[in-house]
């Protein structure tokens, strides 16, 4: 008689990846129509079962299920291909078994384009005290109530399949890339590795497609090693992850060269977490990455923050109280042709919610008009010619500042993977009995 399986051996059968049953059939295709001769940065096409999608390409971040302050026809009309949205936050408000009884998330939020749902587990490493890592999944406290959960490869994978987006992203180890050490950044890549084909083997939903994280931080030896792990997995696509956290843009340069270069040659779709801001995107581009997204648009928005062609714009720098003048002459987006500075100025300084509105719809029309440019130099053949008015409309090194004032006083820290929930004090942590420590 065969001996019952200790729970550390059946966690290792779980993640052994010569036993995974193969996948039938990908709900994503992915097709290259034009490469640039100078760089690593192309265009294609991205299909799936909501639709059909143009890269590169920014992602609209709606954690709860919307992208604050705005409703689907707005996200149609700035030009938003694909949302995403966040499974942990879903989990815990309202619940991903109610999403699922009123029709899955399409139905629920009223959008008929593409969703992608991240996997939770930088939401999850991002309560710091208030989370526990093991090789079975990470304990947390939820940042609303305090009250306990484990969220596994597999419940990951459960809750992602019951919001039935377009595109699910397997459960991973995220650590800060630059304050982890390497031995913390080596454990979390392989515990990744790990979890990756767990998710693999739970994801039984033929019509979502399943995106790998390769994981690495900024070690690029790491980088390369985890993307040649993810790569020959069954995955639909390939993330990034672990960057747009507190790595300079050199460092974050470097590791993207790294995971492309192991990438070569296969045929995926590739996409950074959690990239924003215009000059960082178009350096990723410019390094063979097609999806990005990140809540950095709408974030600064409601600080009045406007980003515009050349750099940003602080509305609620008094000397735009005056101004009859769109944010951005050279955009397109509703609030440009209707409103000015004078306006959004006043907006923000009483309080009042249209002013975040109004400003969310700018940036984010700001981003995929910027995205539709690059698309369009890539295509044409003439990005390496493009490139400097590129960067300068993004706001990169050596543009001219917009203005004295127009740097806002409070510009987001660099990097997002900070402990946010924990370092808010919103919830008093309980005692873990027994919890294992973070390195598990």
């Amino acid at each position: 008689m065969g001996h019952a399986l200790n729970p550390a051996q059946r966690l290792a059968a779980l993640a052994d990846p010569t036993t995974l049953p193969p996948r039938s059939g990908t709900p994503a295709r992915f097709t290259v129509v034009a490469r640039d001769t100078s760089s690593e940065a192309r265009a294609g096409v991205l299909q799936l079962p909501h639709g059909t999608i143009e890269t590169p390409e920014f992602m609209p971040v709606g954690t709860n299920a919307t992208v604050k302050s705005l409703d689907p026809d707005d996200l149609r009309d700035l030009g938003a291909q694909i949302v995403l949205a966040n499974t942990y936050h879903l989990y815990l408000r309202p619940g991903h078994e109610r999403i699922e009884r009123f029709g899955g998330l399409h139905r629920f939020m009223g959008w008929d384009r593409p969703i992608l749902t991240d996997s939770g587990g930088f939401q999850v490493v991002s309560l710091g005290p208030l989370m526990r890592i093991r090789e079975e999944g990470a304990r947390f406290h939820s940042h609303l109530d305090g009250s306990e959960h484990l969220f596994t490869p597999e419940r990951s994978i459960e809750i992602q399949q019951a919001l039935g987006a377009d595109v699910a992203v397997a459960f991973d180890q995220p650590v800060m890339p630059d304050a982890s050490s390497r031995r913390e950044v080596e454990r979390a890549m392989e515990r990744t590795h790990r979890w990756a084909v767990r998710s693999l083997r739970a994801h039984t939903r033929p019509d979502q497609a399943l995106f790998g994280i390769a994981q690495g931080g900024i070690d690029v030896e790491f980088r390369a090693q985890s993307a040649d792990v993810i790569r020959a997995l069954p995955f639909d696509g390939i993330n990034l992850g672990g960057l747009a956290g507190d790595e300079t843009p050199e460092q974050r340069n470097l590791a993207i060269e790294a995971t492309v270069g192991a990438l070569t040659g296969d045929p995926r779709v590739r996409y950074l977490m959690g990239l924003g801001s215009p000059i960082d995107i178009l350096e990723a581009v410019v390094r063979g990455v097609d999806l990005f997204d990140s809540v950095l648009p709408a974030r600064v928005a409601r600080n009045g923050q406007a980003w515009v062609t050349g750099g940003r714009m602080n509305l609620r720098n008094a000397r735009h109280l005056d101004e009859d003048l769109p944010i951005d002459s050279a955009c397109d987006c509703r609030t440009c042709l209707r409103f000015s500075r004078a306006y959004l100025a006043h907006l923000f300084r009483a309080e009042e919610l249209l002013a975040y509105r109004l400003l969310t719809i700018h940036n984010l029309r700001h981003l995929t008009s910027f995205m539709g440019a690059i698309r369009s130099a890539i295509r044409s053949g003439t990005l390496a010619a493009e490139l400097p008015r590129l960067r300068a409309r993004a706001g990169g090194p050596g543009s001219p500042r917009l203005g004295a004032g127009d740097e806002p006083g409070e510009v987001p820290a660099r990097g997002a993977m900070r402990p946010r929930y924990a370092a808010k004090g919103r919830v008093v942590l309980r005692t873990v009995q027994g919890a294992e420590d973070t390195e598990g």
